[in-house]
């Protein structure tokens, strides 16, 4: 069987004034995304792969519409003098805004499906914090979505996609999709899947497949998307529809009931109070979240309001990884390695932000495999803090320990994040989070709201609302 694969995946917050372009992506096409590791899994299957293009962007404001329609229309090209095919898998995120459109992913999928026609079967994957709109569900035949958040389960979601795709293809079935979209949006730093309810509707998820119930998922929404598609929704896959609409009736509703049970996982509060917690810890590392600007959520990544925070406090013993300021980072390149010079950094891609002037010593410098890699570690009095030239999270022990870093033997490590990622979180002690300004601001119902289904909670607080089952057009005939 001859199946093409691709895709396009990023999350978008419309808070944010930087537009994405195609230099943003890193862009597999074909015998690189076979070959890249994220794809591995497709070794592991009895099926001709004809891989197309891939593209992954770590999350950010929205993409141009111009490189979205040069992304589009090379995997098109790609699709179509790969033809025939006997399906299609797609890795996808969910939560991709586009200049001037409203639902992104659905044009992506939508064109895939008016390509090859209405009887391909086509199988995605998404992010949990996907917006799933019922014009992708009549578009597809196969849905899975991450389990877990952090993710730490996206080689199996994807794998679970392409798995389903074959036993389609293998047996004939010919599954739907059932849709239940629940008019609730949470930020996913209250919906951790490490936390209480969410780790036990996850959990409950897979118990309730089988008898024609090939898979179930709970989407949490991404909520820094004003957009009319944006709701949390349940979404289950299979061949039998009455105990498919049951299961994602079922998985919605208790979604709904455990509302007021989502809480954020550390200790959480406005900036000035963590850092008065940070100060009089006994333990080490204290990790600090700085949770409006983080870029896996969609934060611009250049603000520099905790870190002028540390200087006026005068904070010793700090690493703070990192702030997204090219000029500044340019700026520590030409001084080199020991120099004393004088930055502004922070509102290199976001003008509302703050401009932190201070006088640094550049102590390492990391240029990477290309300009837009380089790093700079500076010292301010005892404060490291890292900036780089490009928009990226400091998530692994490896981004601290390349750039001659220990995290572990720190009395405070400040990161742009929300939750924890698996590598950081164990060594937390403790984990903070501070709620600061950005364009993921965890203030959710302050966020403008103009687009958004009316009745969404917490926008529009509601006490009940009647789940309604929304089966695919496969379903439906």
């Amino acid at each position: 069987m001859r199946i093409a694969v691709g895709g396009i995946h990023t999350e978008c917050s419309t808070y944010s004034p930087a537009l994405m372009e195609v230099d943003d992506f890193r862009v597999l096409r074909g015998a690189d995304l076979v070959a890249h590791d994220y794809f591995a899994f497709l070794h592991r299957h009895q099926a001709q792969v004809l891989p197309l293009l891939h593209a992954r962007a770590v999350p950010g404001g929205p993409v141009s519409n111009a490189a979205y329609q040069a992304l589009k229309a090379e995997f098109l090209q790609r699709l179509v003098a790969a033809l025939p095919v006997d399906g299609i898998y797609l890795a996808m995120h969910g939560a991709m805004k586009v200049e001037g459109m409203w639902d992104a992913e659905a044009d992506w999928i939508g064109a895939v499906r008016a390509l090859v026609g209405p009887d391909l079967p086509i199988a995605v994957s998404y992010d949990l914090h996907g917006n799933v709109s019922q014009n992708v569900v009549d578009a597809i035949d196969i849905f899975a979505a991450y389990r877990t958040a952090p993710h730490i389960d996206v080689a199996e979601t994807m794998e679970s996609a392409f798995a389903m795709l074959i036993r389609a293809l293998e047996t004939g079935a010919r599954p739907g999709v059932v849709r239940v979209p629940v008019p609730l949006l949470l930020p996913g730093e209250k919906s951790s899947t490490e936390d209480e309810p969410a780790r036990s509707l996850y959990a409950a998820l897979p118990g309730l497949e089988g008898s024609g119930i090939w898979r179930t998922d709970l989407m949490i929404g991404y909520v820094w998307a004003d957009e009319p598609r944006a709701t949390a929704c349940a979404i289950v896959t299979g061949t039998d529809l009455q105990a498919t609409g049951e299961a994602a009736l079922r998985i919605a509703s208790d979604f709904w009931d455990a509302r007021h049970r989502f809480a954020f996982g550390p200790v959480t509060g406005p900036l000035d109070r963590m850092l008065d917690l940070a100060a009089v810890a006994e333990t080490q590392p204290v990790i600090l979240a700085d949770s409006g600007d983080n870029p896996t959520g969609g934060g611009v990544g250049d603000r520099a309001d905790v870190l002028a925070a540390l200087i006026a406090r005068d904070w010793q013993d700090a690493i703070l990884a990192g702030i997204a300021d090219a000029p500044a980072t340019e700026a520590c390149f030409a001084a080199g390695e020991g120099a004393e010079l004088d930055l502004t950094i922070g509102a290199s891609l976001d003008p509302s932000s703050a401009v932190l002037p201070v006088r640094a010593r550049v102590v390492r410098l990391d240029a990477g495999e290309a300009p837009a890699e380089r790093q700079a570690v500076i010292q301010i009095g005892g404060i490291r803090a890292v900036l780089a030239a490009r928009r990226r999270p400091y998530h692994n022990i490896a981004d601290f320990t390349r750039l001659g870093l220990d995290p572990q033997r720190a009395g405070l490590v400040v990161v742009k994040s929300g939750y924890l990622s698996p590598e950081l979180a164990p060594i937390a002690n403790p984990n903070l989070m501070a709620l600061t300004d950005g364009a993921v601001n965890q203030d959710i119902s302050r966020l403008e709201n103009l687009h958004r289904p009316a009745g969404t909670w917490p926008f529009d607080p509601r006490d009940a609302f009647t789940p309604e089952a929304r089966a695919s057009i496969r379903f439906r005939g």
